[in-house]
């Protein structure tokens, strides 16, 4: 088994948003390299990262720190989510060295944007699928579908996704203390 620590984006920093909301955050660092070379110390394998302003943007917002990253710890492998949306970026990521792309929105709203992807990018594709009572949420958790993650998962396995990364909204949007009485 293998546990991938996370760091989510906010303007250059690393955060903890509260129920999912952007203007409710806490700032855990200033500096993502910093603390991507902490998770290396301390045994981490891989690393996810969240462009958490990419994910409403819908395009890349902290790529400079997600490069620096890569830059500072090029045998980490790192996967990043928030803003892919085209292929210039995946192709942009890849290139700087970020070992995975996680598409979340695109994957939903264009599922073959992600067979694309998969031809293009084998076995570094990752689909990341928010939901609330089995239905997916796209654009940071800001849109409700009527598309049952458990479907999506079946269809994405089929164009070869190398993961699923898989959040129960109601789950993360509660505090720590909440989560362990789960």
């Amino acid at each position: 088994m293998i546990i991938i620590p996370a760091i989510d984006l906010k303007d250059g920093q690393c955060v903890r948003l509260r129920r999912g909301l952007m203007e409710d955050s806490t700032v855990f660092s200033d500096n993502p390299v910093e603390m991507a070379q902490k998770w290396a110390m301390q045994g981490a394998r891989r690393l996810h990262l969240v462009d958490l302003n990419g994910a409403f943007a819908g395009k890349p917002m902290n790529a400079k720190s997600v490069m620096a990253i890569t830059e500072a710890l090029p045998e980490l492998p790192v996967q990043i989510g928030g803003g892919i949306r085209d292929m210039q970026i995946a192709s942009a990521y890849i290139e700087a060295g970020v070992s995975y792309l996680i598409i979340g929105s695109k994957a939903v709203t264009e599922p073959d944007f992600v067979s694309e992807l998969c031809r293009e990018f084998a076995g570094k594709i990752i689909v990341g699928l928010d939901a609330n009572d089995g239905l997916v949420a796209i654009d940071g958790w800001a849109t409700k579908t009527d598309k049952r993650a458990s479907e999506l998962v079946k269809s994405f396995e089929q164009d070869g996704v190398s993961a699923i990364v898989y959040t129960d909204i109601a789950r993360e949007a509660l505090n720590w203390q909440n989560r362990q009485s789960h």
